[in-house]
């Protein structure tokens, strides 16, 4: 009987563990906090303004803590893959678990001109535990925009 038990245990732990989200892994990314959750940032809409050219980027926060600081560097490509502006933009704050909008002006260029822009660096990041080196690599892009968006 005692051989019946134990098999019935081991049979229910087994099927616990093949549930989609139990076992180790899930205990690793529940453990994973703030610290290690992406920061996604999309380029999600260009558009003129005057001779500037109006950029649109989507910062989703939604699993990571809040952070008082995130500037980062972006510069401007132009359609031929030469680099024409650069722009040190300030995305924070950003509140815990928490997706916003923010926006800003690539000055002196025309939307049409752009061809990518790149996430050059992380000035600076702060906030709980976060670092520059830490926020940089959580960092993922991506482009809803006409043009590509690259880390």
């Amino acid at each position: 009987m005692r051989a019946a038990a134990g098999l019935a245990v081991a049979a229910a732990l087994a099927a616990t563990l093949a549930l989609p989200g139990a076992g180790p892994a899930s205990a690793q990314g529940e453990g994973e906090g703030a610290k290690g959750s992406p920061i996604k940032l999309q380029l999600n809409r260009l558009e003129p303004a005057g001779d500037a050219c109006r950029t649109y980027v989507l910062v989703d926060n939604s699993r990571g803590g809040a952070l008082k600081s995130l500037k980062v560097d972006l510069f401007a490509f132009d359609t031929e893959g030469v680099a024409q502006k650069r722009v040190a933009v300030e995305l924070g704050p950003l509140a815990e678990k928490k997706t916003s909008v923010k926006i800003f002006d690539f000055a002196g260029i025309a939307c049409p001109k752009i061809g990518r822009v790149l996430l050059n660096d992380v000035l600076s990041c702060e906030g709980g535990e976060a670092s520059r080196e830490g926020c940089l690599e959580r960092t993922e892009t991506e482009s809803k925009a006409s043009v590509p968006f690259d880390r």
